[in-house]
Parts: structure tokens; sequence; C-alpha cells
């Protein structure tokens, strides 16, 4: 149906629906890229296709031609240079979803059985003690998949997870304490394993390297990943790109055990955390 027209242009219903769902991609687009270096690609590449619209409406034919052979290869050109977050974007939807909840969950709790014999008092104990001595550590969880690249990355393990372990792998004299240990099957599969580094600029700053590894990893995977700073031994657990700190271990241990068996409520940051205590102030005689 005909809404109005102007000029040569004739706008209908579908016409506006066509607009706003376009509007409403290409903004949840730039949300979810904003402050990482894919933005300014993705601009660039907007403002190209714009160029290349006008140029084609006004008939120049030379400019028509060569844009049109870059715009052939344009879909290629931006699964390979956006290829964190087109799967990020495939991941946020899939999460989305009431079918991928609700449907799948019975699955995913027959997939997640194992983690019954999951001793989890053993890993609580092992961030109290990392906690109070100090002592880095980065761990993740994963519940579905393998990581199978992710392990690679590290030294095989296969082992059951320990307190004893865990504080071996993250002592400062361990040849495995930098990098990330991940618990599969409620084992230790792997450690020192190189994890992705979130492109995020809007982190705290005092966030290190382990921090934005930790971040990234839960942004790229279905993990969660529990991080111990080593300058202060403070601990934040991230989660679809999200953190949390300031965390009790009672708090930690019901958040590994909702994601372990899939019973994670639909807001994962909305928990009451206390708040840090103040860094110490030097005071100058």
């Amino acid at each position: 149906m005909l809404i109005f027209k102007i000029a040569f242009l004739e706008v209908s219903w579908v016409d506006l629906v066509d607009i706003s769902l376009v509007a409403i991609l290409l903004y949840q687009i730039y949300k979810m890229i904003r402050g990482s270096l894919a933005v300014n690609i993705f601009l660039g590449l907007l403002s190209l296709y714009l160029v290349y619209l006008v140029v084609r409406a006004a008939q120049m034919e030379l400019l028509t031609t060569i844009l049109g052979q870059f715009m052939g290869v344009g879909v290629l050109a931006m699964i390979i240079l956006f290829q964190p977050e087109l799967r990020k974007f495939l991941l946020v939807i899939g999460r989305s979803t009431d079918l991928n909840r609700d449907f799948f969950k019975s699955l995913a709790h027959w997939r997640t059985r194992f983690h019954d014999d999951f001793d989890i008092h053993q890993v609580i104990e092992a961030i109290k003690t990392m906690k109070a001595t100090r002592t880095g550590a980065l761990i993740v969880f994963s519940r579905d998949t393998e990581l199978k690249s992710y392990i690679d990355t590290g030294d095989p393990l296969d082992a059951e997870v320990t307190k004893r372990l865990l504080i071996s792998i993250f002592n400062k004299n361990s040849p495995l304490h930098d990098g990330a240990v991940i618990v599969y099957k409620g084992r230790i599969k792997a450690a020192r394993c190189v994890l992705p580094v979130s492109e995020n600029d809007h982190l705290p700053p005092h966030f290190g390297l382990r921090h934005r590894s930790g971040i990234g990893m839960s942004e790229t995977t279905e993990t969660l990943v529990v991080i111990i700073s080593e300058e202060t031994g403070r601990l934040v657990m991230a989660r679809n790109g999200k953190f949390l700190k300031g965390l009790k271990l009672k708090q930690v241990e019901q958040k590994i055990l909702e994601y372990l068996h899939n019973e994670e409520p639909k807001k994962w940051d909305e928990v009451p955390v206390e708040p840090e205590p103040a860094e110490p102030q030097e005071v100058k005689a």
C-alpha cells in the first residue's frame, strides 16, 4: 500500500518496515563493536557502500564499475575482517532466544550430568588460598564444548580438579602459571593456555592482560572465567563479556554451579556485591 510519494520515489509500508529493520540491525552491529578497532573498519566500509550507491544513481559508469568490483568481494572481505565480531554476533542471537533457553534445557541437563561428581569445594578452597596469598590465576570453566583450539595452545593435563593442583599450577615458581587453566567435564584439561584478549576500550584502566584475556574468552566462547589479580588478590568473574567483582566466596560457588547446571538467570550481572575496599592512601610525613 502506497503511503506517500516524493517526486519519482514511492514509499509504502513495506519500505518503512524495511528501512526500520536495516536501521535497527546497523545500530545493533555498531553497539556490539563500539569501543573496538573493528568500528573504524565498519564505518569505512559503510561509507564506501554509500558512495557506491550515489555514483550508481548518478550513472557515473567508471566509478560504478570500480566500486562494483570491490563490492563484489565485499562480503568475503567482511567475513575475514569481522570473523570475531560475526562469531560474537551469532552467539548473542543464540543466547537471546527463548528457544535456546527452554527447548534445549533438558538436553543441556543431560549433557551436564557429569558435573554431579564435580567437587566445587576444591575450587573454592583453592580460590580462597590464592586470594589470600595474592596468587594470580585464570580459570576457564566450559560446560558444553571442549575448547580444543585453546587447549592445544597449552600443556595437556587431563587431571582431577583439586585444591593442591590448582595452587601448584598458579604458583609463581611453576612453569605452568603463566596462562589459563581450562576445566571441562569436571577435569583440568590443560594449563598455560593462551586466551583471546578483549578489545573493549571501556574496561577499567587497572585491568591488566590477565583480566582482558579472561573477559575476551567470555566474549568469544560460552564459558565462565574466574580471574584473580596478582597485585591485589581481588576476584573477577567474566561471562558473555560482562564481569562481576566484589563477590563473596559463597556467591562465586553459586555462580559456578548455576553455570555448570545451566540454571543461570537471564540477566547474569544482576547479583548483589559488596563494595570493594578503598585503596590505601600514601601519607606523606
